[in-house]
Parts: C-alpha cells; sequence; structure tokens
C-alpha cells in the first residue's frame, strides 16, 4: 500500500460502541490518534460527548466537533437485530437519515471544518445483482435497503456542499466471530449444524474486520480524489454454497443442513430476502487507488476471524 499524503489527527467517531467502531477506535488510539467518541447516552468517559441521532431534529454538540479534522459516522439501528416490522423499517432509515444530516450541518457550519467526512452506507445500494459483478459505477437498485442507501447517502449532502470530502463507506458483510450478522454464523457451524442457504447461489460480498478498519483509515488519508461512494467489500465474492464449504472447511465440522428458502422467509420476514438475494459486489475504487487487502479471499477473512487474538 502507498504511504498517505498526511494523517489526520483528531477524529470524531459516532458508532463507537459497535463491532467496527470500537475495532477502528481502538487501531487509531494505538497510533496515538485523539479520538472524540459521539454517545447517544450521558457521557462516562472524558473522551465521550453526547449526541443525540434520533427523532426528526437530532442534536449535536458542535463544539465536540471543533478541532476534528476527520469524522466518521457509523451510527445506526442494527439491519439484522430484529424482524422487519413497519416500526422497525421507520428506526432503521430514521436513525441514518436523520442522523447523518444533523451531523453533515454541524460539520457545514463549523468555522474549520474536518478535512474529510467518512459516512456509513451498504452495498444494500445495488439491490439484487445476481451473479453480474458491479461496482461504484453501479445506479442504485430496488427494495427497501437500496431505498435507504440513497436516502442515507443525500443526507450528507450539507457536508459535501460545504467542501469536505465526503465518501460514503458502502459496506458488504464484516466477517468476525464476535459480532455482527457473520457472528452470529460461527457458533452455528461450531455446532455442526451450519449449511446453505436456500439455494446457495446468491452470492455474498464479504470482507475481514481487519480489512474494513484498514480501509476506512485509507479513506481517512488525504487520497486525491477519493470521494463519494467507495465499496468496502473483498475483492473475491463466493456464492452462498462456497462460503458454506469454506466455512466447513475451516472449522473442520459438516455442513449437511441447508436452510430452504420458504423458512427463511417465515423466520426472517422481509429481511429474508436480502439474505437469499445476491450481491456480487468488487471494490473497484479502493483497488484503483492502491488499497491492499491482507485476506483478500473469504477463506482468508474467516481464518482470521477465528485466530487467536
Amino acid at each position: 500500500m502507498r504511504e498517505p499524503a498526511e494523517r489526520v489527527e483528531r477524529i470524531a467517531v459516532t458508532g463507537s460502541s459497535g463491532l467496527i467502531g470500537s475495532a477502528l477506535v481502538a487501531a487509531l488510539r494505538a497510533d496515538e490518534v485523539n479520538v472524540v467518541r459521539l454517545v447517544r447516552r450521558p457521557p462516562r468517559a472524558a473522551d465521550e460527548e453526547r449526541w443525540d441521532p434520533s427523532g426528526a431534529e437530532p442534536e449535536v454538540n458542535r463544539a465536540a466537533l471543533d478541532g476534528c479534522t476527520a469524522v466518521v459516522h457509523l451510527a445506526g439501528a442494527g439491519v439484522a437485530d430484529h424482524r422487519w416490522t413497519r416500526r422497525y423499517k421507520t428506526e432503521l432509515r430514521d436513525s441514518r437519515v436523520f442522523g447523518t444530516a444533523s451531523l453533515a450541518r454541524a460539520i457545514a457550519s463549523l468555522d474549520e471544518p474536518p478535512r474529510v467526512f467518512v459516512s456509513g452506507s451498504a452495498i444494500g445500494y445495488y439491490g439484487y445483482t445476481g451473479s453480474r459483478p458491479v461496482d461504484e459505477h453501479e445506479p442504485p437498485g430496488t427494495g427497501f435497503l437500496a431505498e435507504l442507501s440513497v436516502d442515507w447517502e443525500a443526507a450528507a449532502e450539507p457536508a459535501s456542499r460545504a467542501g469536505v470530502r465526503t465518501v460514503f463507506a458502502r459496506t458488504g458483510l464484516v466477517v468476525a466471530s464476535s459480532g455482527g450478522a457473520w457472528g452470529r454464523l460461527f457458533p452455528i457451524f461450531r455446532a455442526g449444524i451450519g449449511g446453505r442457504l436456500g439455494s446457495g447461489r446468491q452470492y455474498w460480498s464479504a470482507i475481514s474486520l481487519a480489512d474494513h478498519v484498514a480501509a476506512l483509515r485509507f479513506l481517512l488519508d488525504d487520497v486525491p480524489g477519493l470521494s463519494g461512494p467507495v465499496n468496502l467489500t473483498g475483492p473475491e465474492p463466493l456464492t452462498n454454497r462456497e462460503v458454506t464449504r469454506v466455512m466447513g472447511r475451516v472449522l473442520r465440522r459438516p455442513t449437511v443442513c441447508a436452510v430452504p428458502a420458504p423458512v427463511l422467509r417465515l423466520v426472517l420476514g422481509e429481511f429474508a430476502q436480502d439474505v437469499l438475494g445476491s450481491q456480487r459486489v468488487v471494490p473497484r475504487r479502493l483497488l484503483d487507488a492502491g488499497f491492499a487487502f491482507a485476506h483478500p479471499t473469504v477463506e482468508e477473512q474467516v481464518l482470521a476471524a477465528v485466530a487467536p487474538a
């Protein structure tokens, strides 16, 4: 990987208690970066500042952003945390769109705004893509997550309009044993009851937690021309059937317990269409910018997830 032009020194992070956010904060602190964590509860530590991303008029402590050279926005209700009722779909949308818009307005209002605003997004933007590889040039797809991602990214416009380099980190499936959607797979496969989901022909676009954090830090550097959407996925997506074989091989467990599509729809409701849907997403802009993946294959991603800390 090439050397960055300049390192940011003080970074505000939302969603710092989540899987990705906590790993990012730890990596930044290891390099002695000053991190300000924006939290929704009353602050309990010197590095925490309160913000309220809920509701149509979220509160952002502008003073907490003063002096920040970058802002990383990862907050939002978990997509796989609950069944997609009408109420929860509203929460998913509001937690992303309102929070992003408020944060972007606060950034734009600063006398000295940060150089870069990295705002979370998702590869759900592309909708169902089948077996066709897609990159950042692809238009949005259809469906709830695609529509949500479009509105989510549009909400960051105030920061971009103010001249802040704004990047949309379109995240795929993060391979980690300690959390996230993939974290739920490990106990099932370790128990020997893992298997393909539905037909198994749907593509999964995954990335290791370490590569995801490294990619976020890469985006924080002054990479010439790197703004707008950037896919945070590994370069070699596999089908669910192939992923199942990798999980069985790495964990040394049988993988014969397939879950039929009708059962997934019964258990997961509308969210099942995203589990069963195929997204073959490639990180074209990261690769073109010179980012080097430590774990380019799904097997390497799974091995990294189960390696001792």
